[in-house]
């Protein structure tokens, strides 16, 4: 499972997730510049970083390279929630603590997520919420959540 990213990783992530394209360290340099005062060498290092830890992929452009998001942020999100909640010695009571910490808007998002998912999900007794068989699900590959870094 993937560890939380760092601030400064959480910046450049969130524009290449943003810009969705492939990008240079010039161009996430400058726009991280419009907010603080930062070096063409730190941006270049969090970014190599970042493809160490398997966050983006990088292909040779001229003298630069170009990342790209291996990963959604939905799906980094999606993988936090499940390593935090996986850890809980009782889940349900996390994730009651959980929804008692949502916002109205969360909560809403989270009624339409239930929503789109609950045509797939059966219940018997004994077998909660298993996905039936032949179903199709709108979710992000095994392959989708980069693998945890070796720190």
């Amino acid at each position: 499972m993937p560890r939380p990213l760092g601030d400064l990783e959480d910046a450049v992530m969130t524009r290449v997730w943003q810009w969705n394209r492939p990008v240079t360290v010039r161009e996430v340099l400058e726009d991280l510049q419009q907010d603080r005062s930062i070096a063409y060498t730190t941006v270049m290092t969090v970014m190599d970083n970042l493809h160490q830890k398997g966050w983006v992929r990088r292909e040779v452009d001229g003298r630069a390279y170009r990342y790209t998001a291996v990963s959604t942020r939905a799906a980094y999100s999606a993988a936090l929630m499940n390593e935090a909640w996986s850890r809980s010695d009782n889940p349900a009571a996390a994730l009651v603590a959980f929804f008692g910490m949502m916002s109205a808007e969360q909560r809403e998002a989270l009624q339409d997520a239930v929503r789109m998912v609950s045509p797939n999900l059966t219940e018997t007794p004994g077998n909660p919420a298993e996905p039936t068989a032949g179903a199709t699900r709108d979710e992000a590959p095994a392959d989708d959540v980069p693998p945890e870094s070796g720190r």
